[in-house]
């Protein structure tokens, strides 16, 4: 059961397409696993397109009471503003349809199937590999974290975005399963630690901030391995 979700105020903003590209990216990923976002965002288009269409629909509605109004010109400027050319020589991205780590086979996200994925790269129980979305300074990585793995003890110093493909993991704040969607910034500070493994999806907008034990060592060149 999924029960952490995007906020309404991020939905409204992903209807509107006002969010950055990776942030879109993980919102319609997370719809992809949960029917009750995808419901919401339904209803916040709907609403929206009703506010987007009233004033149009007023408009005609008023203009069809004169003499000028020409219904056929309207339709022709309505036909031309829709219409477009289909290139057929336009070759689309290839896409992905799942991905092998460990020994786990993992399907992705439709959102993520045609963005190249770089080379994992891995220490312990972590592994790591890019996504090529080019969005400022904002990254978008999958994780995977081994059996028994954790994450060391961290804060954020932007905000980080997760949305669990695949498996489980837990913290001080509570436990996550497939389709959970958790944003965190600095105002938190945890210790991700799976038993059984766990794929994750993720944004970082900044370098993490390690707080306890060795890993502090790395905090220095934080900004160079978010």
């Amino acid at each position: 059961m999924i029960n952490h979700h995007p906020n309404t105020s991020i939905l409204v903003d992903f209807v509107a397409g006002v969010l950055p590209a990776s942030i879109s990216i993980m919102i319609a990923s997370h719809m992809d696993f949960c029917r009750q976002c995808r419901q919401q965002v339904q209803v916040l288009t709907e609403q929206a397109a009703a506010l987007e269409f009233e004033p149009l629909a007023d408009s005609l509605s008023q203009s069809s009471q004169t003499d000028n109004f020409d219904i056929d010109h309207a339709m022709s400027m309505i036909e031309a503003i829709t219409e477009f050319d289909i290139d057929t020589q336009v070759s689309l991205p290839q896409t992905v349809t799942e991905i092998a780590i460990g020994k786990l086979r993992i399907p992705l996200p439709r959102a993520i199937k045609s963005v190249a994925l770089k080379e994992w790269q891995g220490l312990g129980k972590l592994s790591r590999a890019r996504l090529d979305v080019q969005d400022d300074e904002r990254r978008m990585s999958l994780l995977y974290i081994a059996p028994g793995g954790s994450v060391p003890c961290h804060t954020h110093q932007g905000f980080e975005i997760t949305l669990l493909l695949q498996g489980s993991f837990e913290d001080e704040m509570g436990q996550y399963h497939q389709g959970d969607f958790i944003w965190l910034d600095g105002k938190h500070t945890h210790q991700p630690v799976t038993t059984a493994g766990c794929v994750c999806l993720t944004v970082s907008s900044d370098a993490i901030r390690f707080t306890q034990g060795m890993s502090q060592l790395l905090n220095p060149i934080g900004k160079f391995i978010y």
